[in-house]
């Protein structure tokens, strides 16, 4: 994979399912137009600080596998494994899932049939992907990168042509979905902000993607740095122009109870409204389908990694004889993200999800401040800034952690609390079957 393709796997497994089907959660977290753009703003700029720890980190350790690696260098191995755990049960295949979920929806905006129908459709997307990723790292990377490029046209043109039609009375507008006004006067009326801002963090999963995939990039020592900082300055240009554009379109309580926003704020612009909701619909399935594809060339090689070093359960580590893909990983990943399709619930699934994901990226920012006090820590680049860069990325996204736990449902803090229970009861049960 060259640069064009790193990139092409960074923004496309962020850009898609993330804005597509999430912006209505995060428009009714924020309660408010202003918060919903400042949110995708903040959530997107708290990216450039991590882009540069994991530079760091992969270009030290440019193999398959993402922070799973610098866990395991850091010498945790509780740790790892339950990092490895969660990641599995609570993280890549949930967020699948919800890529999934989100396609059911844009399907609807055109075929008013039975739910069960629309899931067996985005689950046939799922089989096809995983065939084709099984078949072929280059093929994969090569068809990520096209879908990538057509898919970030109609952003570009969303915006250019919505900036034309904004209504100033609406454009970032601090007004709630009470009619109450969100400039904060206290600490408390902040807190829909730094909701929001941790909900938005899944539309920014994915940025660092290349870093699961370091082991097949070329010369990545060089390329890793450069494709995550650039991926990361496209993706805050598309989405704060996006959702900036959608709030000068609809007010806020319209984008909040949307399950097809995109397509309804497009529907918003005079004269071809009536024909761009459906263009748009049919170019949301089209995005999300691309972050399928990223998503699958990146994560199962996670648990790949993880079983190819004895920590995870073998099956995961068989790489196919001829295609010298890891299959298994990538057929059980798709199974059990399957299985979640049918049983699961976008909004439960996405705020669990939001709650991993910050807790993963704390943890991984931690680990660079054990990792450059060992002896064998060579990275050929260096973050700027010395400790800056890490101590920016580990606090910011633990206080984001903090609220999303506050502002968890139930069903979501039991799910992850559930799965990090089994996790430690299954870590002891490993260690004593493999001494």
């Amino acid at each position: 994979m060259g640069l064009g393709a790193l990139i092409g796997l960074g923004v496309g497994a962020t850009v898609g399912s993330g804005i597509f089907s999430t912006i209505s959660s995060v428009a009714n977290t924020a309660e408010s137009s202003l918060f919903l753009v400042l949110a995708f703003a903040v959530a997107t700029l708290l990216q450039i600080p991590g882009s540069f720890c994991y530079a760091e980190l992969a270009s030290a350790y440019p193999e398959d596998g993402g922070h799973y690696v610098y866990f395991r260098e850091a010498g945790f191995k509780m740790v790892t494994f339950i990092i490895g755990w969660i990641t599995f049960l609570a993280l890549d295949a949930p967020a699948l899932s919800v890529m999934s979920l989100a396609i059911v929806n844009y399907l609807h905006y055109f075929f008013h049939v039975d739910v069960i129908f629309l899931r067996l459709i985005a689950i046939a997307i799922i089989f096809g992907f995983a065939c084709m990723h099984i078949r072929s790292v280059k093929v994969g990377s090569t068809v990520q990168a096209a879908i990538t490029f057509i898919k970030i046209v109609p952003f570009v043109l969303i915006i250019g042509v919505g900036a034309f039609f904004i209504n100033p009375d609406l454009l970032l507008s601090p007004e709630t979905i009470s009619g109450a006004n969100n400039l904060p006067n206290s600490g408390i009326a902040i807190m829909p902000l730094f909701s929001a801002i941790a909900l938005s963090f899944f539309s920014c999963d994915g940025v660092f993607a290349g870093c699961y995939v370091s082991g097949e990039v070329k010369n990545p020592k060089k390329t890793l740095p450069l494709g995550l900082v650039l991926s990361v300055l496209i993706i805050m240009l598309l989405y704060v122009g996006l959702t900036t554009t959608a709030t000068g379109l609809m007010p806020v309580d319209e984008i909040a109870s949307s399950t097809a926003p995109i397509a309804d704020m497009a529907g918003k612009l005079p004269v071809i409204g009536m024909y761009a909701g459906p263009i748009i619909a049919v170019v949301a399935i089209i995005v999300i389908m691309g972050t399928i594809s990223s998503c699958m060339l990146y994560m199962p090689r996670f648990e790949f990694a993880m079983a190819r070093d004895g920590l995870f359960f073998p099956i995961f580590a068989k790489v196919h004889r001829k295609f010298k893909t890891p299959h298994r990983a990538i057929t059980i990943f798709c199974a059990y993200a399957i299985f979640l399709v049918f049983f699961g619930d976008l909004s439960n699934l996405l705020g669990a999800l939001t709650i991993i994901i910050l807790l993963k990226n704390t943890l991984t920012f931690a680990t660079i401040f054990i990792l450059r006090r060992k002896e064998n820590y060579n990275p050929t680049y260096r973050s700027p800034g010395n400790w800056l860069m890490p101590i920016i990325s580990t606090v910011a996204t633990g206080i984001l952690f903090v609220f999303a736990i506050i502002t968890a449902s139930s069903f979501q803090i039991l799910f992850n609390v559930g799965i990090i229970i089994l996790g430690i009861v299954a870590y002891f049960v490993w260690k004593h079957f493999n001494k």
